[in-house]
């Protein structure tokens, strides 16, 4: 991506960024990623980058373990296998183990399911491979401390059994000669020492005449002497020469190992790559945690369409201060390409316009941005910002001349791929001359179909914003009544600069604002008036907008509640009848099964009997098996009819009360107790009927007809 001037990322804190994106690099590699973080123009690479920071993100948030936690930096490691002849120590060749252990924990991370779920990742190692052998050599000569193993050749286990008995033998002396001298009381201490690779005893300096050996040193207060006993040297010479035999044979394994791992130079240096190439996505995924960074829709052509996008470093501010960050929302096609903000100072206008340019720099990096994921944006071949006092003293350009060269920059080499941003456009000159030129440029500009926001205090400008194709307004809000900024951008009108009104506010004599009124043109004075009252107006409306809103979501909120609670009732409902349905289902199909065996057997009895009168029986038991079903069908027709009627209170029954007889469910008024039973007038006809067979009822009350 092309952009200008050269400080144009600076200029938009761009620096800032890949500074808090280092920080969360561990390796050099990745580090140095950081450092190089390019702008890229192509979808495809842009839309690759955003996929790996992404799917990183997610494993985060899902606490899902992705093991690329060896933090290697092995230049020197890898460098040294492509120099012939050269030997890796121990630890160098275990670092390289470690790279390969890696890789290979990474590889088998990837199961079939995860190369699915994490393509973008799983593309950074798909044209590489784990081979075991390159820690089947390491094996082979080194064990887990890095250190050559005694059976890494037959050579070395030979000198080494050979040193294990020359130092038990030199141990074994040691201690016979500090227990002489321990008895004649020569020994300054009694641990032994080494000096100069050998083994000495500390004995009093006035004493060393008086034991045969070589005096290796003295102590700073020459109060003690180290001297090796003539009985060790000997033993010492053997050992020493031993150690150098050790010392050539672990050499010459370790020079042969560093060749045989030479052979997998490129595998291993691609080894290191990859885990760099992790851990540099890893910090893509830290800071977009950090600054709540999102994946965004990509679109092939030139737009905007920016949904709840913070400026990322002021999010980051004011979030360590507990302050509120106001998020911009925008869009801009090829039917509205250009957006000119107004308003008062120290509104937002600049801060609007680096956050839209920040993002667009972020995203063609590669990395996730504070967005709504709703947010689509295209990719732009260059970006040209103006920003501030671009005076350059270095060619004795003034403000408005640096201003106009840089326009003449932008108008020469915009077109429909082109993303620029504009500062206060026209300032520094003549408001007259200087508003005519911005004209222009702003004209010129939406000719060639370029892509920007521009902010400016400049009346015309507002007024052709919504004239000329392409271009449409845009305004900060403002609180009149507390004179403070909303940092909120309002798309589709021009805004007020606010002028008297904050002169008014703080308090300046009204005389001299008058004053300053009568200066003004009468035009110019009276459309900044309608801008703030419009403005005014605009914000009484989106608060009674909100609280409708508000009203319209609790409305829907109770209203999906009652048709969860009307739908759960008819669930109840229908299952409370199915239930009763499938009861009486059973019992109807228990009857019937009954009256068939007994039907059943009625014919054979029938078949049975031989004259007329036991066939005369026969038919009698039919009859009467065919009138208890009736019989039983009309008490539970009367039984429903009394239930649906009547209802039981809980209480004792006493003369008068209205009772309902147990036995048969017929209902009548008790006229008379005798004992423990008794007499309930059903009709004309008394009963006498245990108490225990009766309970009080009472009239249901009829409900309501609407």
């Amino acid at each position: 991506m092309k952009y200008f001037p050269e400080s144009a990322l600076v200029q938009l804190e761009f620096d800032k960024i890949q500074a808090l994106l280092q920080d969360h690099c561990k390796t050099e590699l990745g580090t140095q990623m950081a450092i190089d973080l390019r702008l890229h123009t192509h979808i495809d690479y842009v839309k690759s980058a955003l996929q790996q920071a992404h799917e990183y993100k997610q494993l985060i948030l899902l606490q899902e373990h992705f093991p690329n936690d060896h933090v290697l930096n092995l230049h020197t490691e890898l460098r040294l296998l492509s120099i012939q002849g050269a030997v890796l120590t121990g630890d160098q060749a275990m670092s390289l183990r470690k790279l390969a252990e890696s890789m290979h924990s990474i590889v088998r991370f990837f199961d079939h399911d995860r190369r699915i779920q994490y393509g973008g990742l799983f593309d950074v190692i798909k044209d590489t491979y784990y081979e075991k052998k390159i820690t089947a050599l390491i094996d082979e000569v080194l064990d887990e401390t890095g250190q050559v193993r005694d059976n890494a050749s037959p050579e070395l286990a030979k000198i080494r059994i050979s040193l294990f008995r020359k130092r038990t033998e030199l141990r074994r002396m040691f201690e016979r000669i500090l227990q002489k001298l321990q008895k004649l009381n020569y020994l300054a201490d009694q641990e032994e020492a080494f000096l100069n690779g050998r083994r000495v005893v500390a004995i009093y300096a006035e004493n060393k005449r008086m034991i045969k050996g070589i005096i290796h040193g003295e102590s700073d207060t020459r109060k003690t002497a180290f001297l090796e006993p003539e009985e060790t040297i000997e033993l010492n010479n053997d050992i020493q020469s031993l150690e150098r035999e050790e010392g050539r044979e672990v050499y010459r394994i370790l020079k042969a190992l560093t060749s045989s791992l030479s052979g997998y130079s490129e595998l291993l240096n691609g080894y290191h790559q990859i885990l760099g190439t992790y851990d540099f996505i890893r910090a893509k995924a830290k800071l977009a945690l950090d600054m709540d960074g999102n994946y965004p829709s990509l679109v092939p052509h030139a737009q905007l369409h920016l949904v709840q996008a913070y400026h990322p470093l002021l999010l980051l501010y004011n979030r360590r201060n507990s302050k509120p960050t106001v998020p911009v929302s925008i869009s801009l096609d090829k039917d509205a390409h250009i957006l000119v903000i107004s308003g008062p100072n120290a509104g937002g206008k600049t801060v609007t316009l680096k956050t839209i340019g920040l993002i667009q720099l972020m995203l063609q990096s590669g990395l996730l941005v504070p967005v709504h994921p709703s947010s689509q944006l295209g990719i732009f071949k260059q970006l040209m910002i103006h920003i501030g006092d671009t005076q350059s003293l270095e060619f004795e350009l003034s403000t408005y001349s640096s201003h106009l060269k840089n326009m003449k920059y932008f108008m020469e080499t915009a077109n429909g791929r082109t993303l620029f941003f504009i500062d206060e456009l026209g300032s520094g000159s003549d408001p007259n001359l200087g508003g005519a030129f911005a004209e222009v440029i702003m004209e010129e500009l939406a000719k060639k179909h370029a892509f920007g926001v521009v902010t400016t205090h400049y009346l015309n400008l507002k007024v052709m914003a919504n004239k000329v194709k392409g271009i449409i307004n845009g305004a900060m809000g403002f609180n009149e009544q507390t004179l403070m900024p909303m940092y909120k951008l309002m798309v589709g009108k021009p805004g007020s600069s606010y002028t008297f009104s904050i002169a008014e506010r703080i308090g300046l004599n009204p005389a001299l604002i008058a004053r300053a009124k009568k200066l003004v043109d009468e035009g110019h004075f009276q459309l900044d008036k309608l801008l703030n009252k419009a403005e005014q107006d605009l914000q009484i409306v989106e608060s009674k907008e909100k609280e409708l809103q508000k009203l319209v979501k609790e409305n829907e909120k109770l209203k999906r509640e009652y048709e969860m609670l009307s739908d759960k009732e008819k669930k109840h409902q229908q299952i409370t009848f199915l239930k009763l349905q499938n009861q009486i289902k059973e019992t109807d199909l228990a009857y019937l099964k009954d009256m068939e065996r007994k039907l059943k057997q009625i014919v054979v009895e029938w078949k049975r009997a031989g004259d007329s009168n036991d066939r005369e029986k026969v038919m009698k038991q039919a009859e009467i098996l065919l009138f208890r079903r009736r019989e039983k069908q009309i008490n539970e027709k009367h039984n429903k009819k009394v239930q649906d009627k009547f209802e039981e209170v809980g209480r004792n029954v006493q003369v008068g009360d209205q009772v309902k007889i147990l036995t048969n469910r017929q209902v009548g008024r008790l006229i008379e107790i005798r004992d423990k039973r008794g007499i309930v007038q059903l009709g004309n006809i008394p009963i006498n009927v245990k108490l225990s067979d009766l309970v009080v009822v009472q009239e249901k009350p009829t409900e309501p007809v609407d």
